[in-house]
């Protein structure tokens, strides 16, 4: 199936409830039937950050592939790197079904899927499959909704991948576990972070944070991860909040949302963590991001690297191509021959937008 033909497969699988047409999805990438992208990217658009040279800016977000297992093929799609999960520990099920609900109208998904996943035991093994690869690749860490240990489960996640990646991600933001975002407060924080620090050879440690926190939160959370030497944070998770203009049927389901709604709420706070970081971590932006433009608002807005998610499940393969070439357009337009010249320059312009 090639990329156009992909794209044109998704009308039919809009008519399927969403969560069943994302299994069909990875199951159409893990058998193949998607063929790799196999045009070289522009140099304008290299990254160099993470320990990693990144061919182009655009990742794949957590949560796609919570298993890693299209792994193979989602690492050539044309992504400058893929992160996945988020895994637990022990397997988990996750919330009652229906729990993933699309909002057409807006570009916008709620979900309130509560770290479905198989475990560490089979997506370490998956992810052992993925060596040699051409792209960074990332694993997004939680706990289980039972029974977790955060400074416990969270040291023993890393140790688990930490030969496996490039980098891992502390995930403490995800609002359908019950008391997770507890864990972005300072002290807390802390405890996960300093027994992350004991492991030797880990990868870089990033911190996937709610668009939520309040002004003093993200300070509280940004001095706490560079005090605990964190490579960087990932603004932000799904949001509990609901924009007054959502127009599609199931704006009031309960769970995360995603996509353009969050759009502006997620590039403010990505801009002001990075006033409060000013140079000393790594930022990832995602939420919104549907056009070569949003990308480079949010590395105007601060970010390194930036993530899909919600938009790649709306338009598919196709999308990755359209986005490299509008970022090209974009930077001309801007008049800036790389990347790196457009991180943070209207930072503080962005923090103040809501």
């Amino acid at each position: 199936m090639l990329p156009s033909l992909a794209s044109a497969a998704l009308p039919a699988l809009r008519l399927l409830d969403p969560e069943r047409a994302h299994g069909v999805a990875l199951r159409a990438l893990s058998w193949g039937l998607v063929p790799p992208t196999r045009c070289p990217d522009h140099p304008a658009l290299a990254v160099d950050c993470l320990g990693h040279r990144f061919a182009n800016p655009i990742g794949l977000a957590a949560g796609f592939d919570k298993n890693a297992a299209a792994g193979p093929a989602l690492l050539r799609l044309g992504f400058g790197f893929v992160e996945t999960g988020s895994v637990t520990p022990r397997p988990q099920s996750g919330n009652p079904r229906p729990r993933v609900f699309r909002l057409t109208q807006d570009l916008g998904i709620i979900n309130r899927l509560g770290f479905n996943n198989l475990g560490l035991a089979i997506y370490t093994r998956n992810l052992a499959k993925l060596s040699p690869r051409r792209i960074p690749l990332g694993a997004n860490l939680g706990i289980n909704k039972q029974g977790a240990d955060p400074v416990r489960d969270y040291k023993a996640l890393v140790e688990a991948v930490r030969a496996l990646v490039d980098y891992a991600v502390i995930n403490v933001s995800s609002p359908n576990t019950p008391g997770l975002r507890d864990l972005q407060t300072e002290a807390q924080l802390r405890s996960i972070l300093q027994a992350v620090a004991t492991i030797d050879s880990r990868p870089p440690i990033l911190v996937k944070l709610a668009p939520d926190l309040s002004p003093d939160g993200l300070a509280a959370v940004v001095e706490t991860c560079i005090e605990q030497g964190v490579a960087g944070l990932i603004l932000g998770n799904t949001t509990l909040s609901r924009p007054a203009a959502l127009k599609s049927v199931n704006a009031t389901e309960a769970g995360g949302l995603s996509g353009l709604p969050l759009q502006k709420l997620a590039t403010t706070m990505l801009a002001r963590a990075y006033l409060l970081a000013r140079g000393r971590l790594v930022l990832i932006g995602t939420g919104g991001i549907f056009s070569g433009g949003d990308v480079l608002t949010k590395i105007q807005a601060g970010a390194s690297l930036v993530q899909l998610y919600t938009s790649f499940a709306f338009q598919g393969p196709a999308l990755i191509p359209r986005l490299k070439a509008e970022l090209l357009v974009a930077l001309r337009d801007a008049r800036l021959a790389t990347l790196a010249e457009s991180i943070g320059t209207r930072a503080a312009e962005l923090a103040e937008q809501i």
